[in-house]
C-alpha cells in the first residue's frame, strides 16, 4: 500500500513537472563567465534546483562525517566497557573471614 502511494505521488509530481516545463518553455538568456546562451526557463530552473541540492549535500557532508566518526568512537568505547564488565563478572568472589 505504501508503494502504491509513493508511486502515485511520484506520478503526480512528474505530471506537474511536465506541465510546468511545457508552460515555461520560453527561452531566457543565461549569462556566465565564458559567454551567453538562450535556454528554456524550465531547464534553467531545473539546473538551478540541482545545483542547489548538490551544494546542500556537500555542505552537510562535513557534519555527517563527524557524526559517523563519533558513532564509531562510541561503539568502540562500548565494546571496551562490555569486555571489562564481562571480565569483572567472571572474577571469583572472595569472602573475608
Amino acid at each position: 500500500m505504501k508503494r502504491i502511494f509513493g508511486l502515485l505521488f511520484f506520478l503526480v509530481v512528474l505530471v506537474i513537472g511536465l506541465f510546468f516545463g511545457v508552460l515555461n518553455a520560453e527561452p531566457v538568456p543565461v549569462n556566465y563567465y565564458f559567454g551567453s546562451r538562450l535556454l528554456p526557463l524550465s531547464l534553467v530552473l531545473v539546473i538551478t534546483l540541482l545545483i542547489g541540492a548538490l551544494c546542500g549535500a556537500i555542505a552537510s557532508l562535513g557534519p555527517a562525517l563527524r557524526m559517523r566518526r563519533e558513532i564509531s568512537r562510541l561503539r568502540k568505547e562500548i565494546k571496551v566497557s562490555e569486555r571489562e564488565l564481562a571480565n569483572l563478572r567472571s572474577l571469583p568472589l572472595k569472602d573475608k573471614q
